[in-house]
């Protein structure tokens, strides 16, 4: 989860610390990634998170009190006076951006929603007029690190290629300078242009890593790149697992999860169907190279820098 990325503004006893997460999936929670704005303050001497706002892709929401582990507020009583949850979720329709309501939210609200976090004693101290001073700057570093520190990879698109109408499938044997990696499947397709035009853009709209380690895949690597790491308890073959999606007809839903439409829309199952014979079987002969050559499926003997390193 990189949080290197941040700015921190200062009003009174309280501090506004915005920074960019990266979430993976079945790692920190589900696959996402955006900003997170946490109002924090000195609590018996240690900085303490006493509000935090989730501005994510997905995670829309707001947490009174993440650090107060005595917090609980009683609920209605016509639910029997159950205790509230600490964690609310912005309706995306009616709050609209989540960074720009956050920043309204904190103009008008902020010290009832502090006495909420269950720090009543810091909520007299805060001084609005201080806090109005810092929130454009929390606003706008919020909005610039959203756009501009967002994770995504550039892959190499291949060494053995199957063209399947609209896309194409790109084979790999990946290695990390780590020594993590496997076979690589990325599916690829032309993008802002008409095909053979010199401005036209190849990109990535999905890329299975089945790492021997760490395996996982992404939705829209060069979109959102959200990512998910397989359960491999479950998940004992992250590669039979790709195929199989393949074969029940799941592409066209990830494509358009991945941010892709109108590639999943104009995708053509017929000509899928038969070229994926050709591409599995060059996949299971490379997955089988792999393991002759270093003992790990797919996997190469030397590094295999991604182009986004050359960049």
């Amino acid at each position: 989860m990189p949080q290197d990325a941040q700015g921190i503004f200062t009003a009174g006893p309280l501090s506004f610390v915005v920074k960019h997460e990266l979430w993976d999936e079945n790692i920190q929670d589900h696959a996402d990634q955006g900003v997170a704005i946490c109002v924090t303050a000195d609590v018996t001497g240690r900085r303490t998170i006493l509000l935090r706002f989730n501005c994510f892709d997905i995670e829309k929401s707001y947490i009174y009190g993440p650090e107060n582990t005595e917090l609980a507020v009683a609920g209605p009583e016509m639910l029997g006076g159950s205790a509230l949850t600490n964690l609310y979720r912005m309706d995306p329709i009616a709050c609209g951006n989540p960074i720009g309501w956050t920043i309204r939210t904190l103009d008008a609200k902020l010290p009832k929603m502090l006495e909420r976090a269950g720090y009543p004693a810091i909520a007299k101290t805060v001084e609005m007029s201080e806090v109005r001073q810092v929130l454009p700057e929390v606003e706008a570093c919020a909005r610039q690190l959203y756009a501009t520190k967002r994770n995504t990879v550039k892959h190499n698109r291949g060494t053995h290629i199957f063209e399947a109408g609209n896309i194409r499938f790109g084979l790999e044997m990946r290695r990390l300078p780590m020594g993590d990696g496997g076979l690589a499947i990325h599916v690829l397709a032309d993008i802002g242009g008409t095909p053979g035009k010199h401005y036209t853009e190849e990109t990535e709209l999905l890329a299975f890593d089945h790492f021997w380690n760490g395996a996982h895949y992404h939705y829209g690597p060069r979109n959102k790149n959200h990512r998910i790491y397989w359960d491999r308890t479950l998940v004992e073959n992250p590669l039979a697992w790709t195929l199989e999606q393949f074969d029940n007809g799941k592409l066209r839903a990830m494509l358009e999860r991945a941010g892709y439409p109108g590639v999943a829309a104009d995708l053509d199952e017929g000509k899928l169907r038969e070229v994926l014979p050709a591409m599995k079987k060059q996949a299971l002969a490379m997955w089988e190279e792999g393991e002759r050559l270093t003992g790990h499926p797919g996997l190469p003997l030397e590094a295999t820098p991604n182009l986004a390193a050359a960049e």
